[in-house]
């Protein structure tokens, strides 16, 4: 095997994984979310913390990142303006915050 083939299916092997969830009592739901996420997904929450659109970072994540039992969107970008302006801000950010915690590692390394 060569470095890329091991490096896909490593990448290949997290997605296998199944779907995490969270329970989120206050919205009547389960949101489900995958352990990893491409940096496709991830360079677009990214781009917007480094512009200091914090909120904005928070709903983004749980658009793309939050998805229903059959791993399928919950959310599409129509739901953002609902999200940051009649959502309870401490529930979204303890959504968010674990949804965000499957990849805290890419975070810490962009610090460094």
């Amino acid at each position: 095997m060569n470095v890329m083939s091991n490096i896909k299916k490593h990448y290949a092997d997290q997605l296998a994984g199944g779907l995490k969830h969270i329970t989120v009592p206050e919205w009547k739901i389960d949101i489900y979310y995958k352990a990893t996420y491409p940096f496709a997904v991830e360079s677009k929450i990214l781009s917007l913390q480094s512009e200091g659109k914090t909120v904005e970072a928070l709903v983004e994540s749980l658009i793309q990142k939050g998805l229903d039992p059959d791993g399928k969107p919950m959310f599409n970008k129509f739901d953002k303006t609902g999200l940051m302006n009649e959502a309870d801000p401490k529930v979204l950010i303890r959504v968010c915050s674990e949804l965000n915690g499957a990849v805290s590692d890419y975070e810490a390394v962009e610090k460094n």
